[in-house]
């Protein structure tokens, strides 16, 4: 597969699975907007191995796409129209090559059923899951200042902290239960049934308080990435950060359904952010 054909896949696997992502790509330069989706291309490829139903032994596959990122760090690339494009990417913005291991310790942590206890595992398993992907992408975005680092695994933290409060019922239903079991006891909620019901909501509102902190703290990153990324990534965030706001004027009703952000308010970010430049 020629270089081009393997970004035109790796396009295509975004604009059809990326949600959130795919349209602030659009806000980038040629060059940078391929790599965002050859990178979000291996992460989808990764989520996929954890959580579809149709991949019989998800411990052998993750290893043996393990080896295939090995391999294809090494200049020895399996058969996959992934990497030609993804390979590219990686070299042309020098990313290093340690956070797509911990992008597969994060997907690994997610085969079994599991209850994290403190906030402080909590984080761990943000970095690896969500963390490590901001940190990779302003890689793309570009930066000069290392004070972005620090901030974009803040970002990564209140990216995956809104996903986990949106995302209650669904994981419960899969055996996962994020919010710490301490922050249960501390509001006298049952991690199984999610009672009492206005307990739980109170908790709800501690954890979303908490995401709201991470967004605040890691805002300056805008400024410190390349002025020609900096309209993607504030739309980034500000969808991201608008869905935590649609949990809190729910009320916190999680359970009962799922938030989103519609269509016509990702685009009206989209839109203010493109202006703002």
């Amino acid at each position: 597969m020629t270089l081009d054909d393997s970004y035109a896949w790796a396009e295509n696997v975004a604009r059809s699975q990326a949600k959130n992502f795919y349209y602030t790509f659009l806000l980038l330069p040629k060059p940078k907007r391929r790599a965002m989706c050859a990178i979000y291309a291996f992460m989808r490829y990764c989520d996929d191995l954890s959580d579809e139903e149709g991949v019989a032994d998800r411990p052998a596959a993750i290893a043996r796409w393990r080896e295939d990122l090995e391999s294809a760090l090494a200049g020895r690339a399996p058969d996959h129209p992934l990497w030609p494009a993804f390979t590219d990417s990686v070299d042309r913005y020098k990313i290093p090559h340690r956070y797509f291991f911990e992008m597969i310790e994060g997907v690994s942590s997610d085969l079994e059923p599991r209850a994290i206890e403190t906030f402080d595992e909590l984080y761990r398993y943000c970095y690896h899951v969500a963390s490590v992907v901001g940190l990779t992408i302003i890689h793309i975005f570009g930066f000069s200042d290392q004070r972005a680092l620090e901030l974009a695994e803040r970002c990564g933290v209140a990216f995956q902290l809104t996903n986990i409060l949106r995302d209650v019922r669904e994981d419960s239903e899969k055996g996962r239960v994020y919010l710490p079991a301490e922050d249960f006891r501390k509001f006298g909620v049952s991690q199984e049934t999610f009672e009492p019901r206005q307990a739980f909501r109170d908790m709800l509102e501690f954890e979303a308080r908490r995401a709201r902190r991470y967004y605040d703290e890691s805002a300056p990153l805008v400024a410190l990435i390349d002025r020609s990324s900096r309209s993607s990534l504030r739309a980034l965030i500000g969808i991201y950060s608008r869905l935590l706001d649609r949990i809190v004027a729910s009320d916190y009703d999680v359970l009962s359904r799922r938030i989103r952000v519609p269509d016509w308010e990702k685009t009206w970010i989209l839109l203010r952010s493109r202006i703002c430049g």
